[in-house]
């Protein structure tokens, strides 16, 4: 069997990333940084919302032909096209637009933004941008879309200024997705984080071959090498996984895949922050905002605790059966114990 990229898969992705590269490179995050901190206005630009609907971003999994203008593609092929919107940071609830694509009217073509009740306890994301908020039940068509969607919300600071946060004044978990979409969510965020989490290793392994110490780059000093090296070992386990997970779509593979995919984002960031030293730790250095958006995406759609549950279910019935774990699942739930990416991850700010 061949685990190779297809063509057209890589030039999905290439053609991807040329469009945020032009659209929402370096100048255009720290942009949105600055406005959001400066204004507290909104992070969603619905310009390029509309941009990615024209692209075929929220319709991509929708059948080919059909009224909403589907590409006929499938979850393997959502992985690549997240993983690159993780690379460059794009904020906005694209996971939930992408979801409710084909149901919701407008999500598919980027006119409407739709948000979801997908974190851990009582908080939901860019509630005050969004049109409609993807609720429970068994697809996508129950949504949670009162006069006013945010009348029952507080806006509180989140630690990362590009994904404002809202808490619910009810129970969080009274909207939450259903389980099938949860999956399909969890695996689309982890393919988010592996972005993020290969992005860092790039800027950790540039930084180092530039910055020089003592005479030399410190890329030529052992320690960094087995930092670096580390980072892209991580990256690529985490990546591997996403895309196994992504052709089974098995909720064991998918929840090994958010938990690996976690780690490496996290633990990328500050493995980054460690390479650049006194730099990494300012505010005109971007590995701060992957930090912080990887500790509000550890909390999306599935968190450690709920993946860990999840493997351990399916491990018991699978050794109640006398069977025999899959690699996927035992791999996922072996290679991060200890909660490694759930280590201090704050999502909101005191």
């Amino acid at each position: 069997m061949d685990f190779q990229l297809t063509e057209d898969q890589r030039d999905l992705r290439a053609g991807v990333r040329e469009l945020l590269a032009g659209r929402y490179g370096r100048e255009a995050l720290r942009e949105s940084v600055d406005a959001a901190e400066r204004d507290g206005g909104g992070v969603v630009d619905r310009g390029l919302w509309r941009e990615l609907g024209e692209a075929g971003f929220f319709a991509l999994r929708l059948p080919e032909g059909g009224p909403d203008g589907g590409v006929g593609l499938g979850l393997a092929e959502a992985a690549l096209v997240f993983e690159e919107a993780g690379r460059v940071l794009l904020p906005g609830p694209l996971v939930a637009t992408h979801l409710a694509a084909g149901v919701v009217p407008g999500a598919a073509q980027g006119t409407v933004v739709v948000t979801a009740f997908d974190l851990d306890g009582p908080f939901v994301a860019y509630l005050g941008e969004a049109d409609a908020v993807l609720g429970a039940g068994a697809s996508a068509g129950d949504l949670a879309q009162g006069p006013d969607p945010a009348a029952a919300c507080v806006p509180v600071r989140s630690v990362d200024p590009l994904t404002p946060l809202y808490r619910t004044r009810g129970p969080g978990s009274a909207g939450a997705p259903s389980a099938a979409l949860r999956d399909e969510g969890a695996l689309l965020t982890a393919a988010l984080q592996v972005g993020s989490a290969l992005r860092t290793c790039e800027l950790a392994v540039r930084y180092a071959k530039e910055r020089e110490q003592f005479g030399q780059p410190i890329g030529a000093f052992q320690s960094v090498k087995h930092l670096c090296a580390q980072m892209l070992v991580r990256a690529e386990v985490a990546r591997t996984a996403v895309y196994a997970a992504a052709v089974t779509a098995d909720p064991g593979e998918i929840a090994g895949a958010k938990m690996l995919a976690d780690e490496a984002a996290v633990r990328n960031a500050r493995d980054c922050l460690q390479v650049h030293g006194g730099m990494g730790f300012t505010w005109e250095a971007d590995v701060h905002l992957h930090l912080k958006r990887a500790w509000v995406r550890a909390e999306q759609w599935r968190t450690a605790a709920e993946a860990e549950e999840l493997l351990a279910r399916e491990l018991g019935a699978l050794a109640g059966r006398g069977g025999t774990p899959r690699a996927g699942a035992g791999a996922g739930a072996g290679a991060v114990t200890g909660g490694t990416a759930q280590d201090a991850c704050p999502i909101t700010e005191s």
